[in-house]
């Protein structure tokens, strides 16, 4: 199994640096390798994907469609795929990330009030809140 880069990633997918582009590419392509993406890259990859000026929608379609591959292994991936969910409701994917990692907890604290409405819109567990 192969660990992959945001960098990897984000080449393969923006194709902005033509020779990384070229090189994520072939490594991707190999069918009988098995990829593991930590979910600290999943988060990192939507903020680059982000930066890049990709709209939302397009953000987590990508990552969807990404992660989906037969060969792909993210980490937690019931986890970050129910957060890619919350994201395409209308939730921030980092945040949606931090409320689903949390999923043991009673609550989750936060000075996000964003967050707060949109997790209490979504009736998401665990209830964050303000303190």
């Amino acid at each position: 199994m192969i660990a992959l880069d945001t960098n990897i990633l984000a080449r393969y997918l923006l194709g902005d640096e033509p020779s990384q582009a070229l090189a994520a590419r072939r490594l991707l392509g190999d069918a009988k390798a098995e990829y593991w993406v930590p979910v600290t890259v999943v988060l990192e990859l939507a903020w680059v994907l982000r930066r890049a000026e990709a709209p939302r929608g397009v953000v987590i379609e990508k990552l969807r469609e990404l992660l989906s591959l037969q060969n792909m292994r993210p980490q937690n991936a019931d986890l970050v795929f129910q957060a890619m969910l919350w994201a395409a409701q209308g939730m921030d994917l980092a945040d949606a990330l931090h409320l689903v990692m949390s999923s043991k907890a009673e609550r989750f604290a936060t000075f996000d009030e964003a967050l707060v409405k949109q997790a209490r819109k979504l009736q998401l567990q665990p209830p964050a809140y303000s303190p």
